[in-house]
This record gives C-alpha cells, structure tokens and sequence, in this order.
C-alpha cells in the first residue's frame, strides 16, 4: 500500500468510527447512514483508493471536473461500479451532460431544473446513455439565502411534486448544508421537521443528506441518513483531475 493509500485508509477508518460513535449517541443503527465521500478537486487515484477500500458512493460538485473522473474510473477500475452523485450547484445546460454519469443528483433547487434533468434522463435512457431513472434528492435553503442556492423551504412541496410528475425522475429526498453564521444544531432540527413533513406527503423521500466533515455528528443526532466528506476522508484542497 502506498502512503497515500494508507494516509486514506487510516482516515477512513477514523470517519467511519465517528460516525459509528454519533449513531451509537444517537440510539441508531449505522447502517442507516450513507458515507458519501466528495472527491472533488483530487485525483481520480485517491477515488479509487477509496473505492478499493469499499466506499462506492462517490460526489462531485462541478459537472466539468466530475464527466472525465467517472470515465477515467471506469478504466482504473473497470470491475468496480462506484455511484456518482451530484452535489454542487448545477446550471440546466449542463443537465444533459450530467445524466450522462450521475446515478443521483443532490442539488434540485427549481423547476426549471428539474424540468431539464427530467428531458435529459429521458433522452439519456432512449440513446442508451443511461439504464436507469436519476434519483433527485431537493436541494433545502435552510435560511433562505438566494446566495447559497437551494429551494425555499415553503417550496420543497411543490418541488418534489413537479419530481413526481417526470415519468423517468425518483424522488429520494431532501439535501442541505447548514448556514454560515447559524449553529448546526439549529439547522438541522429545522431540516429534520422540514424532512418529516415531505416524507409524509411524499414517502419515496426517505433520504435526508446532511452533515459534513466539522459537523456530521449533528446531523446524525438530527436524522441524517447520508454525511458528505470530503476533508475528513482526503486532506485539504487537492489537485484537481485532468
């Protein structure tokens, strides 16, 4: 094992045992929680040291970076079948391009988007670019900031209705990044009631995505079903994949 290999592994093994502790706190199973490694900006070498390691559930957050590393896995890793997801903020011209590799898209945050990833998973699965609908999870404002993206959350109803209605779109859930300058904690019992509600109106929107490296254990106290890490599991900024 290289040292970077191990330097990932050993981070690995300490995420894992946080999140084990946080659920054990939290009086849940942790098989409840998904471990959604964000590797952008890192080579697709460290992706597929995390994939060797058993982690398939890999996320990207800019469509330009995340095409080429899913294709360049592909060759690295050709018996592997790692999940790409979509968290970053996503333009609707780039919705055609994504479906391409995302197995889910966690940063549905308007209509007009979700109007275009429906069109394009649609055409996607007619060209064979695709076997399978995209699962969407919302994106939640918590705060409501225009600024940070996301949608209102007195609209997510409305939202994951329009998801419902696209024949070749599967509601999951809901995703959200806690606020600058609001404590977690807050956020996340916001979410949490904000997550019950839509479940209850919507019950294929069982997932709520919430939590990263500096507060994974908030979320899960507050319900989280899925932490997104990327500087637990990687280091600092990388460099980023051809």
């Amino acid at each position: 094992m290289t040292d970077r290999a191990a330097e990932i592994a050993a981070n690995l093994a300490e995420v894992r045992a946080r999140i084990a502790a946080a659920c054990a706190a939290a009086g849940r199973d942790p098989a409840e929680v998904r471990l959604l490694a964000v590797t952008k900006t890192f080579p697709v070498e460290d992706a597929a040291v995390l994939v060797d390691l058993g982690v398939l559930d890999l996320a990207e957050n800019r469509e330009q970076e995340a095409g080429p590393k899913a294709e360049a896995m592909s060759a690295l890793r050709p018996d592997a079948a790692p999940r790409w997801h979509m968290v970053g903020r996503l333009q609707r011209n780039k919705a055609r391009s994504v479906v391409r590799w995302a197995a889910q898209v966690q940063s549905a945050d308007s209509e007009r988007l979700v109007e275009a990833l429906g069109k394009a998973t649609t055409a996607a699965l007619a060209e064979g670019e695709r076997t399978a609908p995209l699962e969407v999870l919302l994106q939640a404002s918590i705060d409501g900031d225009p600024e940070r993206g996301g949608c209102p959350l007195d609209g997510l109803p409305a939202l994951a209705e329009r998801v419902i209605r696209s024949s070749d779109l599967r509601l999951r859930g809901i995703m959200a990044v806690a606020p600058l300058g609001m404590e977690p904690s807050a956020a996340f019992e916001r979410l949490a009631g904000v997550a019950g509600s839509l479940r209850a109106e919507f019950p294929s929107a069982v997932e709520l995505s919430c939590g990263m490296s500096n507060d994974l254990e908030r979320a899960i106290d507050y319900g989280s079903t899925c932490v997104r890490v990327g500087t637990a599991l990687l280091g600092g900024r990388g460099l980023a994949s051809p």
